[in-house]
């Protein structure tokens, strides 16, 4: 195995770990509003993924700058190619992150509905967007032997790539409302935990469909292989174990359903980075696009060192903020009973009494 090799599985493990744990965020994230009834509901449902979004999102990052840095030939047209896409996601991505902060900022109806439609629209965006990208990849679009992208934006709306982009967030609805039950108690997991069970079926169905589409789409032979093989078992374990609200293994097979789907993707990719759809001889490979053997052995002693680090940081947030939620953590504070009103002092008590020491009569009736 080369190096150029290693970084292609590595970038495909990158992707693998974006949708796993930025997938339940995205699913909370189209979810909140159908499962927090009231804004009590509303606060607790996004409060499951408030400590852990944005660390989630880094892993888009970092999956973007390895393919940069490991195969500048796939980026420049992938990029190039998927540039008005491109200009999507961020502001969906933008959109999703300001909402978080936003929709708390004023106490006004209208105001949290404008930031809710932004989460969720944006939410629904993310997996849609890179879902198509991801399926173009593999279905192939019009490069030239100058591996120049030569087509259009509508051209990237292949019907393969749009049906990726669905199964992505079919997958994620499910993989958010098993999360939202295994992190809340009471009605709102009641609840999350009647969406898993009723989208579980149409999300097995929509999976399956899209594993033996991608097997026809790859034409590497009748039989499918282990990985599709394990996709359609995982998922249908997922819709069965929501039904049965066995929220722990739900989770654990939506994961497993999430990280199939890539897998299957990149292998079925492999050696291939973008396919041409214009001449199968144009096609990215991993040889013709891959930087200089010295600039990647110096990233893979990066990655080396720091992986490690940023998968212990990550276990460790997780850890800290493993509590369930319950409804009492978002109700309002009580009002503190008010102290009984000591009675007036009539005028003929004060004026019995006299004023008080260290005060002259006229200081008491100075009004400030």
């Amino acid at each position: 195995m080369t190096l150029a090799d290693f970084w292609f599985i590595l970038i495909a493990v990158l992707w693998t770990g974006f949708f796993i744990l930025e997938g339940f965020d995205l699913g909370v994230g189209m979810l909140h509003g159908i499962i927090g009834h009231d804004e009590i509901g509303r606060r607790m449902v996004i409060n499951t993924i408030g400590p852990l979004w944005d660390g989630n999102e880094v892993w888009l990052i970092v999956a973007g700058a390895a393919i940069f840095a490991a195969f500048p030939g796939w980026y420049a047209t992938m990029f190039s190619g998927f540039y008005l896409a491109l200009v999507l996601l961020l502001a969906a991505l933008m959109a999703r992150g300001t909402s978080f902060e936003f929709r708390r900022k004023r106490d006004s109806v209208r105001w949290r509905r404008m930031w809710d439609g932004l989460l969720t629209g944006g939410s629904l965006l993310v997996p849609l967007l890179i879902g198509i990208a991801l399926g173009d990849l593999l279905h192939g679009l019009p490069i030239d032997s100058a591996q120049n992208y030569t087509g259009s934006f509508w051209d990237l709306l292949q019907p393969y790539g749009v049906y990726t982009g669905i199964t992505l967030v079919a997958i994620c609805i499910l993989h958010g409302a098993t999360f939202i039950t295994l992190k809340t108690t009471g009605q709102v997991a009641d609840r999350a935990a009647r969406v898993g069970a009723r989208s579980g079926p149409v999300v097995a169905l929509i999976v399956i469909g899209w594993a033996v589409w991608t097997h026809v789409t790859a034409g590497k032979g009748f039989w499918p292989n282990p990985l599709e093989i394990g996709i359609v078992i995982v998922v249908i374990a997922a819709a069965w174990l929501a039904a049965e609200r066995h929220e722990g293994w739900a989770f654990t097979c939506t994961t497993a359903t999430i990280a199939l789907a890539m897998l299957t993707l990149f292998t079925d990719l492999y050696p291939n980075v973008m396919k041409s759809s214009t001449n199968s001889a144009y096609n990215l490979t991993i040889a013709n696009t891959a930087s200089p053997s010295y600039t990647l052995k110096l990233m893979s002693i990066v990655a080396v060192v720091l992986l490690p680090v940023v998968l212990a940081y990550t276990a460790w947030n997780y850890y800290v903020f493993r509590r369930r939620l319950a409804d009492g953590d978002f109700q309002p504070p009580r009002a503190e009973p008010a102290e009984p009103a000591e009675p007036a002092e009539s005028p003929a008590a004060a004026e019995a009494t006299g004023p008080a020491p260290g005060f002259t009569a006229d200081a008491r009736d100075v009004r400030t």
